[in-house]
């Protein structure tokens, strides 16, 4: 099998927008990058590892991710939420919850 080499231009425009894509939706009040707050599809909070660009635990869909719910014990889309938007027992909640380790 052939080995792929990108171009060093190639390489810096998908760097460039991984960053600028995190630091937009950071300005939009998004906690991205790191440990984040997740809403799954049936409303459960919940913490998990979200990086940029890449896929620890779960499936990449644009902007939401199918992965496990600790809290409802169910595989659905997930998707960062707002921490100012949440009240002081969601957030307790999603603390609460975690969806574990790497594996």
């Amino acid at each position: 099998m052939p080995l792929v080499v990108f171009a060093p231009a190639t390489v810096a425009v998908i760097l460039a927008g991984l960053v600028g894509g995190t630091l937009l939706v950071r300005r939009r009040g998004y906690n991205v990058g790191g440990r984040v707050i997740v809403r799954c599809h049936a409303g459960h909070f919940f913490a998990t590892l979200w990086i940029p660009g890449a896929s620890v635990k779960s499936i990449r869909l644009g902007w939401w991710r199918i992965q496990r719910c600790p809290v409802g014990h169910h595989w659905t889309m997930v998707a960062p939420v707002r921490v100012a938007s949440l009240t002081e027992d969601q957030r307790r909640q999603a603390e609460q919850y975690s969806d574990g380790p790497i594996p």
